[in-house]
């Protein structure tokens, strides 16, 4: 979905590669009550600022959490709507608001069907879960067999 996507620039007609390279709780980082998401967008890093207060918002409102996963694919369709829509300028940091992180929350949901559909990170190799690329599986979850 939006963790490994194409996008065209609306002003360049630049196509654009954005890869989701990382998340960091950016209260140890840079002090602020918020989680980035890191992309590379043709290589340049560009960071989604989404703030903290959206995780205790979504689990009030619906009664479910903002995973990981669902995080990098929230930030993933903000940063291809910015820039579908001219609003990328080349920055290196945009912040979401709560409203646009929960309502972009609720359009990633709904285009997956559930969160149970959302692709997993990292994406270390197209063709393998991360899971078992790792080596890292839930008590109860089978490993794939090689």
């Amino acid at each position: 979905m939006y963790e490994d996507f194409k996008v065209t620039d609306r002003w360049t007609g630049e196509q654009l590669h954005c890869q989701w390279k990382g998340t960091v709780v950016a209260i140890a980082t840079r002090h602020a009550d918020a989680t980035d998401i890191r992309f590379a967008v043709n290589g340049r890093h560009v960071w989604i600022a989404m703030p903290n207060l959206a995780w205790v918002e979504q689990k009030r409102r619906t009664g479910y959490v903002i995973t990981d996963y669902l995080a990098a694919q929230i930030a993933g369709r903000y940063l291809k709507h910015a820039i579908e829509s001219g609003y990328d300028n080349g920055r290196e940091m945009y912040t979401m608001t709560v409203d646009e992180v929960l309502a972009h929350a609720d359009q990633v949901v709904k285009e997956a069907g559930s969160t149970n559909n959302l692709p997993s990170v990292p994406v270390i190799n197209e063709n393998i879960p991360p899971e078992d690329e790792m080596g890292i599986h839930l008590p109860g979850e089978p490993a794939l067999k090689p």
